[in-house]
């Protein structure tokens, strides 16, 4: 199956030894400068890079902000849009962990002299990535609590 690099531009590392020749564009194997061109939410950007013809996106790793129809969301949205913006930044790509499972780029932002993904935990806009369900886990836990069913 031949990949679709207009739909998703970054291969995934499994595919460098098929598809690399095939892509129409320079692949993202290590850190970059480029030019945040819009902010989607509070973890997704588009990015403008001088080596390619298109603007692509790219998640901040490690993070999870809530999405824009949630609680938080337009907040989390706005204050990362205040912070990069429009903003030559630095990112920073991990060369083992650079695609998520959505063909997005996957990579941190050093912008300021801060890392983006610290900035937005640190400002409560955002929580580390692996805690996303600590809140469904604790109201299942709520839910399914057996001293809850045994006093009833």
């Amino acid at each position: 199956m031949v990949h679709d690099f207009k739909n998703f531009p970054e291969l995934p590392n499994g595919k460098f030894d098929t598809e690399y020749f095939n892509s129409p564009h320079k692949q993202i194997t290590e850190d970059i400068m480029a030019t945040v061109v819009k902010v989607h939410d509070g973890d997704t950007i588009t990015l403008h890079w001088d080596e390619r013809d298109f603007d692509f996106p790219m998640r901040v790793v490690n993070i999870d902000a809530p999405e824009l129809n949630e609680d938080g969301g337009h907040e989390s949205r706005d204050h990362l849009k205040g912070f990069i913006e429009g903003a030559l930044v630095q990112i920073i790509i991990d060369p083992d962990n650079r695609v998520e499972k959505w063909g997005r780029l996957l990579g941190d932002i050093i912008h300021r002299g801060m890392l983006v993904s610290e900035h937005q935990l640190f400002t409560n806009n955002a929580k580390l990535f692996e805690d996303r369900n600590l809140d469904e886990l604790t109201n299942i836990q709520k839910e399914f609590n057996p001293k809850r069913w045994l006093t009833q």
